[in-house]
């Protein structure tokens, strides 16, 4: 009984002492210039009928009136750790939601159907030979759920849906859990990260993707990261 209280103290005093030596980032990305215009178009009539106005507008920019630049994958280099909990993606009204997600190698990412249409799931690896696989998994009834993992970093793993061809979803999976993505207005916090010196990078889909072939190379800069955080800003150029 009491090796089994010292485990349990020994284990709460770790605890306390990695929430005292770790801190929030926090920052912003915002985009100079003008990006070209997003795709729009009518979706199909079954797809059509689940909107007031049957016209999606496909997601390639997310810029704020002031610049602000969603959907940003932005990530510490070097930092270690592990995550918890799936991260879950939606199939509705015909889009996947998120459009842009991240998560660690091994995490559960769990995809769901929540349209009364039927949708697949098709995850497209390019990093196979790490070990990620393809899938593909129909979903016709709405409530469906199923689960992937992926034991390979890698940047903007597709997900599609190949009933609807406008249908995608990207998920960066790297090796530790100290990743966010920029929301609508382009400020992102990456919590309960360990002190310390490290290299952070934002890294944008489009205006990245030239670099994709090479895989993808974003912005980079340094930041120290203490009990009381650490901040990083970002301001990208349209390509």
């Amino acid at each position: 009984m009491k090796k089994h209280s010292k485990l349990v103290a020994a284990a709460a005093l770790a605890l306390s002492v990695f929430a005292v030596n770790a801190g929030d980032v926090t920052g912003r990305v915002t985009l100079k210039g003008t990006p070209p215009a997003n795709k729009k178009f009518k979706m199909d009539p079954l797809c059509g009928r689940l909107h007031k106005v049957n016209l999606h507008e496909m997601p390639f920019y997310k810029v704020a009136s002031d610049g602000g630049l969603g959907d940003v994958v932005v990530v510490l280099k070097g930092a270690k750790g592990s995550a918890s909990g799936p991260v879950v993606i939606d199939q509705v009204g015909c889009a996947y939601v998120p459009y842009i997600a991240t998560a660690q190698t091994g995490q559960t990412i769990t995809v769901k159907n929540s349209d009364p249409l039927m949708h697949n799931v098709h995850p497209t690896p390019k990093n196979t030979a790490g070990g990620n696989k393809e899938a593909n998994i129909a979903q016709p009834v709405k409530g469906m759920k199923n689960d992937f993992k992926f034991p390979a970093a890698e940047t903007f793993l597709r997900f599609k849906c190949d009933v609807h061809q406008w249908m995608f979803s990207y998920v960066s999976v790297f090796d530790h859990p100290f990743h966010a993505v920029t929301d609508e207005k382009g400020n992102f916090t990456i919590k309960n990260v360990p002190a310390g010196e490290y290299e952070i990078e934002a890294i944008h889909r489009k205006v990245h993707g030239a670099t994709a072939a090479q895989g993808y190379k974003g912005e980079v800069q340094k930041v120290k990261v203490t009990a009381a955080g650490g901040s990083a800003n970002f301001s990208l150029n349209v390509p």
